[in-house]
């Protein structure tokens, strides 16, 4: 007879992950707020901004772009092999709750990515986790030896195909820019009804999430996963006291590789080539630091008591993330407050880290008085049903 299981409860949760969590919403809100305020998806910025638009944006795109995305999806696998421990302990069934689960969360993803924003990624994790779960049988040094084979292996191939680009036409991304949609999408958002937004919605989706796309998508999000869950089988981050000689090596390293990724665009020019190894390679390297440096300070005690607002928003991860969603296109879609296109790139930076910081004071003081966050409660009722206990 299975016994009763709900989430995970307050006692029983690992604050670095949750603070992980929480710091990959603040860089996944920066980044994304460009996509808010105009129709990023369409231009290379580095051709189509100028001036102090373009300044700011260089400090996004070395130590915010394509590496905060990395640690939630890592995350998300460390998270799903903490929950597969628990349901071993319970003796219950972890794979039929966690595609009921998992199903739950493409609901929430198809909700938010057609209703509220196109750029979702609960979609994208919902499903990326269906694959990951048969994978879990795997041993840790499997699953990270495998997720990084899958990862590391199709960039370094197609690092060098588009290297090989490169070389025989030296030209930029600019020519790549989508006047049509770019233009389409600056005005739906500006000045449509919500309807046309809607309609506008699910087709910028569709032309960053189709078919050709999806597949390397599953490549970019799954093995991350993986290399998550193979490390939650490892410990990695419940040991992490005992390794701080480790994480520290692994905190210099990671840096120097991932800014050496980083800054290639700008120390040898915006060519197709280095601004794909500075995503999908420099990016994960430099997320890697990241993720090392925060163990590191998770690891004092004092500074843990710091962060516990940063772990509380890491709590309620999905309601966070989709309320930034909502509060960033009520405040530059026409049915909003009409500011699309109307900031500059350092205004909607400041504006994200701003919004963000009210998020984290909200998360402390919601879950004073509750156990989950409001999405977070939902997500659990159509998970667990409303009879389940915490």
């Amino acid at each position: 007879m299975e016994r009763s299981i709900g989430p995970t409860l307050t006692r029983d949760r690992l604050q670095s992950l949750d603070s992980l969590r929480g710091f990959s919403l603040l860089g996944i809100f920066i980044v994304n707020m460009l996509s808010f305020h105009s129709p990023f998806s369409y231009y290379n910025p580095y051709e189509w901004w100028q001036y102090d638009d373009l300044t700011s944006y260089m400090w996004v795109d070395i130590f915010v772009q394509a590496s905060f995305y990395p640690i939630f999806a890592m995350m998300f696998g460390y998270g799903m092999v903490l929950m597969q421990d628990r349901f071993r302990i319970k003796d219950t069934s972890f794979l039929k709750v966690s595609v009921r689960r998992l199903l739950v969360l493409l609901v929430f993803g198809i909700i938010h990515a057609f209703l509220v924003w196109h750029g979702d990624i609960l979609i994208t994790y919902a499903l990326m986790g269906l694959l990951l779960l048969p994978m879990l049988r795997l041993s840790g040094p499997l699953l990270l030896s495998i997720g990084a084979s899958i990862y590391i292996l199709p960039q370094l191939f197609m690092s060098f195909i588009f290297i090989m680009v490169s070389v025989i036409d030296t030209s930029t991304l600019g020519e790549f820019t989508d006047i049509m949609n770019l233009e389409l999408s600056a005005e739906v958002y500006a000045e449509g009804t919500f309807w046309e937004i809607t309609q506008r919605r699910i087709l910028d989706w569709y032309m960053a999430n189709g078919p050709a796309n999806f597949v390397m998508i599953i490549f970019m999000i799954l093995p991350l996963m993986m290399i998550g869950a193979g490390a939650a089988k490892l410990k990695w981050l419940e040991k992490a006291n005992h390794r701080k000689g480790l994480w520290t090596i692994v905190f210099f390293v990671f840096l120097l590789l991932g800014l050496a990724g980083k800054i290639l665009p700008l120390a040898f020019g915006q060519t197709i080539s280095y601004q794909y190894i500075q995503d999908m390679v420099g990016g994960p390297l430099l997320s890697v630091a990241y993720i090392a440096i925060i163990v590191l300070l998770m690891s004092n005690r004092f500074i843990a008591k710091i962060f516990k607002p940063l772990a509380s928003a890491g709590r309620m991860s999905i309601t966070i993330y989709v309320s930034q969603s909502i509060i960033g296109t009520l405040i530059f879609y026409s049915y909003g407050l009409g500011l699309y296109g109307k900031i500059s790139v350092a205004e909607g930076t400041w504006l994200a880290i701003g919004i963000f910081v009210l998020q984290v004071i909200f998360a402390e003081i919601w879950l004073s008085k509750f156990k989950q966050g409001p999405i977070e409660k939902l997500w659990r009722i159509f998970t667990y049903g409303r009879d389940k206990k915490t």
